[in-house]
């Protein structure tokens, strides 16, 4: 019998000295990942995404990206059961510029995209956040006087 479980997250950005950031965290097995757990009670995909990035990453000043949410999957097997679990992806951009380390996870990584990329461990995330990373692209809209990016939508 296959159980269903559903995840939410967010990929969380920051701009630093003119070039975007994102946050990775190592989980214990030891793989590389965004912020994400099980939704609990009746939140919404959204509620869930936000309370992870808060627990997982000690981050509360950041903002979510209208427009984006992209999802993948996957199966393994746990406590003798075989467990689908569908985990759906925000884009969210920190205004906090240091995170913290939660007791889920062994180590945590700013990272430009190419960086990001080449850590990045499963296939579902690394492809979701070449979309998120385009997706960034299309938003942004240089400030010519000052170079600041300012995130429309």
């Amino acid at each position: 019998m296959t159980v269903e479980a559903v995840s939410a997250g967010a990929i969380l950005f920051r701009d630093t000295r003119g070039r975007r950031e994102y946050l990775l965290l190592k989980s214990r097995p030891g793989d590389w990942e965004f912020p994400k757990g099980g939704v609990e009670g009746d939140e919404e995909l959204q509620q869930t995404a936000i309370r992870e990035v808060k627990e997982e990453a000690g981050i509360g000043d950041f903002r979510l990206i209208d427009g984006f949410r992209k999802e993948y999957d996957y199966v393994f097997e746990a406590n003798g059961k075989t467990i689908h679990k569908t985990v759906h992806l925000f884009i969210a951009r920190s205004f906090e510029a240091s995170a913290e380390l939660s007791k889920e996870h062994r180590d945590l990584q700013w990272r430009d995209y190419e960086q990001a990329i080449n850590t990045i461990t499963q296939d579902g995330p690394r492809d979701i956040l070449k979309q998120a990373h385009k997706y960034l692209d299309e938003l942004v809209e240089e400030d010519e006087e000052d170079g600041s990016k300012t995130y429309l939508g």
